[in-house]
């Protein structure tokens, strides 16, 4: 089984109302934030409204993100997650499968 060499991939997604009510308010849910700065050792972190979803690694795309959003992959005061799947589930969002989310550190 050889590799598969992805020269361009199309990370673009739109949400519709619903979905994005139902994905925000559960990112945006205390007890999950809480428990977030819980286990980063955080005071604070606030939801920056700000989603992508993950690429395949490449030349172009190191980082496995949009490159637009890499500009916080090394920032001290952002924390970059993974979107649970049982919120995916909930918010009824199946394409894309996975998608990021960024906090900012307070």
């Amino acid at each position: 089984m050889g590799l598969k060499i992805v020269k361009n991939f199309d990370a673009t997604f739109t949400l519709n109302s619903d979905a994005h009510e139902i994905l925000f308010r559960l990112l945006t849910n205390k007890t999950f934030t809480d428990e977030i700065v819980k286990r980063l050792d955080e005071t604070e972190i606030v939801f920056t409204d700000l989603l992508f979803q993950p690429v395949p690694y490449s030349q172009h795309t190191p980082k496995g993100m949009p490159p637009e959003f890499e500009k916080y992959h090394n920032c001290d005061r952002y924390i970059i997650i993974n979107v649970p799947p049982n919120f995916m589930f909930q918010a009824k969002i199946f394409k894309p499968s996975r998608l990021c989310a960024i906090y900012r550190k307070v």
